[in-house]
């Protein structure tokens, strides 16, 4: 309980100091918005044209500036709008820039009170507490500190008192404060509603288009899988039997040793077919879900593979588990062959509605999930069906660390017992 307490306190003292950052910020961004806006008044006599796109990019800096604060101090992510055009005439038409733009003229007063209660609570009671002890007898007696008169070492006493309570409160309320001047930076900075449609648009197009490439791509390696392996020793196995059925009469102990032939051929194709089935969807994932799918994989590995799953009860959708196993699949395999590591961690996770999977191996690193052609682009096209995403770390030298995060619901136990009997 102690630590859990000062735990609070610190995080009480970071917000407030996050608040004080964000007075001071507001204070600098009216220099920035006057830039536009002198930019925007000389565009009637040619003079603004080219300063108001270096006037913009400024304003822009500064905006991205407070939409990372805002995510990294609060959590909440603000999206950014489309780039800035690049000619005067085109950012005249940007909404992105005039959300900035109303932003800078707003935050100093907007986000500035968002902020100010703690703030002057805390300075307040430092005045209280650090100031008045030492000042209360030159001021005379028309010294008040809030409603205490200062007149005597009893009302100092008091005054002194007053201010630790301001300054606990200044504290307290910091992260509430905090909380709501992300709100107002969230909804201020985030792109317009209808670029981000587009934009949601546009990434529903390219993951569908990929979605169905890779698709393709799968059904032209389950009939090669096919044409090469299973129908080719099904078209012998055929061939072998009408020569045994030919033999039988006239030569029974070479029609004996082709059904052998014919015997053996047939487990062959039967272990063709179930390694494809295999890759199309594995029985252990099937049966028993992602969790026992991975540690398979793991058990398979020559590698020392840990795995850490902290699912919850019930199943995934087979679609997410599908796709998880595979990538999960060919970060080992890329572990394997590319990274030359020794070790590789797993851990699985469910929370907030996203899957979350973490690969980290201690191989050389250098690996590049942007190459054409690769088997991480291929990991990434597979999550962008599902709205996933792949971020990679992997300087050189390594280690490399992959972690993916699928949007997606978790069924009920009752409902997962169901589904996976049978």
């Amino acid at each position: 309980m102690g630590e859990r307490s000062v735990g609070r306190g610190r995080s009480a003292w970071t917000a407030l100091g996050r608040c004080q950052r964000h007075s001071l910020s507001a204070l600098v961004l009216p220099l920035y918005g006057g830039l536009v806006v002198g930019a925007l008044l000389l565009l009637p006599v040619g003079l603004g044209f080219p300063l108001l796109p270096p006037a913009a990019a400024a304003l822009r800096r500064r905006a991205d500036r407070q939409r990372g604060r805002t995510a990294t101090w609060s959590g909440r992510a603000v999206v950014p709008p489309a780039p800035l055009p690049r000619a005067a005439r085109a950012l005249l038409g940007d909404e992105g820039f005039w959300r900035e733009l109303r932003w800078a003229w707003l935050e100093p007063v907007t986000g500035g009170l968002v902020v100010a209660p703690p703030l002057c609570l805390f300075w307040y009671g430092v005045f209280g507490v650090l100031v008045q002890p030492f000042v209360w007898r030159e001021l005379g007696e028309g010294n008040w500190y809030a409603f205490v008169p200062v007149r005597s070492i009893a009302t100092t006493a008091g005054a002194l008192l007053l201010g630790l309570a301001f300054v606990a409160a200044g504290v307290a309320l910091a992260p509430r404060a905090l909380a709501g001047h992300a709100r107002w930076s969230g909804r201020a900075l985030s792109a317009p509603y209808t670029a981000e449609l587009v934009r949601r648009i546009t990434h529903l197009t390219d993951s569908r288009t990929d979605a169905l490439d890779v698709q393709a791509a799968e059904l032209r390696r389950i009939e090669r899988d096919l044409h090469d392996g299973a129908q080719a020793r099904l078209v012998a196995l055929g061939m072998t039997l009408e020569e045994a059925t030919r033999l039988l009469d006239s030569d029974p102990a070479a029609a004996r040793a082709l059904l052998v032939e014919v015997r053996a051929a047939s487990e062959r194709a039967l272990q063709d077919l179930r390694e494809l089935v295999h890759g199309i969807l594995p029985p252990v994932l099937a049966d028993r879900g992602l969790g026992d799918a991975v540690r398979s994989l793991a058990l398979d590995s020559f590698l020392d593979v840990h795995v850490d799953v902290a699912l919850p009860p019930g199943r995934l959708p087979a679609a997410v588990e599908s796709a998880a196993y595979f990538a999960v699949a060919e970060l080992l395999a890329n572990a394997a062959k590319h990274a030359a590591a020794r070790e590789v961690r797993i851990g699985l996770g469910h929370s907030g509605g996203v899957l979350r999977v973490s690969v980290a191996d201690d191989g050389r690193g250098g690996a590049d999930a942007s190459s054409g052609g690769g088997g991480l682009l291929g990991v990434r096209r597979r999550l962008l069906a599902f709205d996933g995403t792949l971020a990679l770390h992997s300087p050189p030298g390594g280690p490399t660390l992959a972690t993916l995060e699928i949007p997606c619901a978790s069924s009920s136990p009752k409902t997962s017992s169901s589904s996976g009997t049978g």
